[in-house]
């Protein structure tokens, strides 16, 4: 199995320009405009999802479930690590930052890690690819309940409280479900997915991109944009390239810390540091369904996504280039 890294160009032109469009024409993509966009990303989710579970191989999670130590250091880097940051930075810059803004980059902080572009660059750089496969699939499955009771005790503490029940059977229903219809099918509809991937890849970019679009349609709508400085939107911009900058030192100073071997060090920083969008942009989605400031919830994860992409990809690239060149082991 080959794995190739995610491009970066014609995903990001692709999200900057239905930004700009809804920046500028952002009746059409309205949740009850005249496209129906709200029907569409729900159509859109629900058959990312069963892509999702029907791409999924038992086989490679068997292969890579066996080193339980690298396995506890990726969840407690994406759930606990992440989380405490996110609290942490969130209540100091509570006051400096709109609150919309921060408990998006708290949304952030809560969310799984990916699995496309963390094994592909687990690949690239050498790594544990059977390790990368297992921590990945596991860290969305994980936040699929995780995230949204963290994020729901989030908004509680920060008197916006969302129905957690509500949440749940929400995402039972509309992310859980087809996932777990599509891994059912998942020997019948694996191979012919796995000879498709670019396919499958684009038809996952393309319903994020249009969650995002529809998602900015209803800020620009509502008018909230004007209601924020570009100082705060560059304020949050800046937490969230410094949050990656940081996690990323974090899991490469812990897993030496923690004797690990380079190829599950390059797992444990990859997958320890990342974040999904394509599990972050539905969920918000469902999460915060009806809410006119999804646009700005979404926007420290549309950041950091390019971000990680973009450093992740020079960092694979140096660590082949280190095993390259490393001295043959005797």
């Amino acid at each position: 199995m080959s794995f190739r890294v995610p491009g970066l160009d014609g995903f990001l032109l692709s999200m900057l320009g239905a930004i700009a469009l809804a920046l500028a024409f952002p009746v059409f993509g309205t949740s009850t405009g005249p496209l129906h966009m709200g029907w569409l990303a729900t159509i859109g989710i629900g058959l990312v999802f069963f892509l999702h579970g029907a791409s999924l191989s038992t086989e490679y999670l068997r292969e890579g479930a066996g080193h339980w130590q690298l396995h506890l250091f990726v969840q407690t880097s994406t759930y606990v690590v992440f989380g405490l940051i996110g609290v942490s930075v969130s209540l100091l810059a509570r006051g400096l930052l709109p609150q919309t803004l921060l408990n998006g980059f708290f949304y952030l902080c809560v969310l799984p890690s990916t699995v496309t572009s963390s094994v592909a660059l687990t690949a690239v750089a050498h790594g544990n690819v059977a390790g990368a496969i297992f921590n990945a699939t596991l860290s969305s499955l994980i936040g699929m309940v995780l995230t949204p009771l963290l994020i729901s005790l989030w908004l509680h503490t920060s008197g916006h409280g969302l129905s957690l029940e509500s949440q749940i059977i929400g995402i039972a229903r509309e992310l859980l479900l087809p996932f777990a219809v599509g891994h059912l099918l998942h020997r019948r509809l694996g191979p012919w997915l796995q000879r498709n991937s670019r396919g499958v890849g684009l038809v996952d970019r393309g319903v994020v991109v249009l969650i995002v679009y529809n998602a900015f349609c209803d800020s620009t709508s509502a008018g909230l944009w004007h209601q924020y400085s570009a100082l705060a939107l560059v304020g949050i911009a800046a937490m969230s390239v410094t949050l990656l900058g940081s996690v990323l030192s974090l899991t490469t100073f812990a897993s030496r810390r923690f004797g690990f071997n380079k190829e599950d060090e390059i797992t444990a920083v990859f997958c320890g540091s990342k974040k999904s969008l394509a599990v972050g942009a539905p969920m918000a989605k469902l999460l915060f369904a009806g809410s006119a400031s999804l646009g700005l919830i979404v926007l420290p994860l549309i950041i950091y996504h390019q971000a990680q992409l973009f450093v992740c990809s020079v960092l694979a690239r140096r660590y082949a280039l280190r095993l390259a060149h490393a001295p043959p082991v005797r």
